[in-house]
């Protein structure tokens, strides 16, 4: 098992967490508190979640709630441009940090689903 500061998802959520915060600190303080908290919150849990899927024996749950969670910091960076609370071009940014992180976990989750399902097979092979 390497490093999971070595990994790519995890290097790109962690620069997405940082960009986030940027983005959260300049936001009015009556959007800062609740949309900004709930983004900057998301994108917490889901750099804890890659930390812990790549030390769980079963990975897949953790990829699995790393795909819902990406999907609510996508809505409420889209909800953040809707509301003009960060720019076009901030919103791009984002938008393409969140396309290589959900990439890279349906990726990863795939190729889990993949061994999983591999070693099942060759076990009833056995029996």
């Amino acid at each position: 098992m390497g490093i999971h500061s070595d990994t790519d998802i995890y290097k790109a959520t962690y620069s997405l967490l940082q960009y986030v915060m940027l983005l959260v600190k300049n936001m009015p303080r009556d959007f800062k508190q609740a949309l900004g908290a709930e983004l900057r919150d998301e994108c917490i849990k889901i750099t804890v979640l890659i930390l812990r899927a790549n030390t769980a024996q079963d990975k897949t749950p953790h990829l699995s709630e790393i795909r819902e969670r990406h999907q609510v910091v996508e809505l409420l960076i889209r909800l953040s441009r809707d509301l003009k609370l960060i720019s076009q071009r901030q919103y791009a940014e984002a938008i393409e940090m969140t396309g290589s992180i959900g990439k890279q976990a349906n990726g990863w989750l795939g190729f889990q689903r993949q061994t999983h399902e591999g070693q099942g097979h060759h076990d009833r092979a056995l029996f």
